[in-house]
């Protein structure tokens, strides 16, 4: 107990050399920290130029969200990324979280020669349109469309299903009946997530493992190339 609660008296905050280098790594602007942290821009402005400290506790959420991005900080203001990682999001603000890291990942790693390959299976898009919300989902059409050049998106949904929403930057293809679930999977980069949609609640589970998420595109392009069929009609 003793050497727990050293631990935490211990404890080093963030630097602002960190945050800075922290957003090099993830391609992140400050503008989009403050969109991730939700803590003004001017905030972490003056923080990284070190004009002002922050306090304890923005400092501690500004971490949160660059280790939930796959930051790791190390001593003597190290950091790497992580390795292997799961983060999880939830509801309405972790479905904009985890959207935003899709397309700040893509436009990070996509170029025109070597897209970044974005695979969705078992997509039922009300689904992505009820938690994101119409204006939300419009913007981030919006966005994804703008950046198509440097991205690879297939989408897979059921037979019979011809609402195509994402069709300005996206591919499509259909699974029969029988064979799909509203259990979706999206896989980005080298993240692999698990999307659960519920009545009250949609859970996303991030696993950030390159091997896995190679691997799971591996079988996406088999079945997307010899299972799966072209929708009739797009609208």
């Amino acid at each position: 107990m003793a050497l727990f609660y050293a631990s935490i008296f211990c404890m080093k905050y963030l630097s602002s050399g960190q945050c800075r280098a922290a957003r090099g790594l993830l391609g992140w602007s400050q503008p989009d920290l403050a969109k991730h942290s939700q803590i003004h821009v001017q905030t972490i402005s003056a923080f990284e130029k070190g004009n002002s400290t922050p306090s304890k506790r923005t400092l501690k959420r500004i971490t949160k969200v660059l280790e939930d991005s796959g930051i790791e900080f190390m001593d003597h203001d190290g950091l790497r990324r992580k390795q292997s990682e799961l983060v999880r999001f939830q509801g309405a603000d972790g479905f904009e979280s985890f959207l935003d890291d899709v397309y700040l990942t893509a436009i990070r790693t996509g170029t025109k020669d070597t897209p970044c390959e974005i695979f969705l299976s078992n997509v039922y898009h009300p689904n992505w349109i009820k938690w994101l919300g119409k204006e939300k989902w419009a913007n981030h059409v919006k966005r994804m469309t703008e950046a198509r050049d440097i991205m690879d998106v297939r989408i897979i949904i059921k037979e019979g299903d011809i609402n195509f929403p994402a069709s300005a930057y996206s591919k499509y293809k259909c699974f029969p009946v029988k064979f799909f679930n509203d259990k979706s999977f999206y896989s980005y980069e080298d993240k692999l997530a698990f999307l659960n949609f519920q009545k009250e609640n949609v859970e996303i589970t991030i696993m950030r493992q390159p091997e896995f998420a190679h691997g799971y595109r591996v079988l996406f392009k088999i079945a997307w190339d010899y299972f799966a069929k072209s929708p009739s009609k797009i609208k």
